[in-house]
C-alpha cells in the first residue's frame, strides 16, 4: 500500500506571531516572491529543501516548526 506524503506548514500562523509579518515582509526576508507564500500558505506549493530553510531561517525557527509531514491514508502525523 503506497502512502501520500502531505506536507503542511504553520507559516500563517507564524507571520501572525511574528508581529503580523506581511506576505510580502516574509517574501523579502526568504528570497522569494510574495505569490510562492500565497501558495506555500494554500498548500498549493511543497517548497524545496533550501527555500524551507531559508523560510525557517525568516522567522528564526527550525524547520519541523514551520513544516510538518502528514500520509493521508490514515491521517496520522509523523
Amino acid at each position: 500500500m503506497t502512502r501520500k506524503l502531505i506536507i503542511k506548514n504553520n507559516i500563517r500562523r507564524l507571520r501572525f506571531f511574528a508581529n503580523e509579518m506581511t506576505q510580502l515582509e516574509l517574501s523579502e526576508k526568504a528570497g522569494i516572491s510574495r505569490q510562492t507564500v500565497v501558495a506555500l500558505e494554500a498548500g498549493k506549493y511543497t517548497p524545496s529543501l533550501e527555500m524551507a530553510f531559508r523560510i525557517a531561517d525568516a522567522f528564526g525557527v527550525s524547520l519541523e516548526q514551520v513544516f510538518e509531514r502528514v500520509t493521508e491514508e490514515n491521517g496520522s502525523r509523523q
